[in-house]
């Protein structure tokens, strides 16, 4: 991430409409720009045109599952150090652990608050050198 983007860019990946839609409400809020996606094969398309800057990521999604998706995505040179946030309302060791093994950066349990997906942010922020 570059230190003059602002705000930054998030892609919000889920089938649910109120989950994407109060991810976005929130993000919104604190001046990010939001992309919406409603599945995996969504989001692969935009991420091109978009070039987000993390993106949370569903798992149980349909056609294109949030594994997948992210293994795609890590997989990409010009996308693999995006950090990818899983979102999932399991909170199991191997929900976890198969997110690692795709290359998923961190683990958010839905539902999740507007404070938590920004703690998020500026933990992903801080590791990078980004300054708010």
């Amino acid at each position: 991430m570059k230190s003059d983007q602002v705000p930054k860019k998030i892609m919000v990946v889920d089938d649910s409409n109120t989950i994407r839609r109060s991810a976005a409400l929130f993000l919104e809020q604190s001046s990010f720009h939001v992309v919406l996606a409603e599945d995996g094969f969504d989001a692969l398309t935009q991420i091109n045109a978009e070039s987000p800057d993390l993106i949370f990521c569903d798992i149980a999604m349909p056609r294109l599952d949030g594994y997948q998706t992210c293994a795609i995505i890590k997989r990409n040179s010009l996308y693999a150090d995006v950090p990818v946030i899983m979102l999932s309302s399991k909170d199991g060791i191997f929900d976890r652990a198969r997110g690692r093994a795709v290359g998923s950066d961190h683990y958010l349990t839905k539902p999740f608050t507007k404070m938590q997906l920004l703690e998020v942010i500026q933990q992903f922020s801080a590791e990078q050198g980004v300054s708010e």
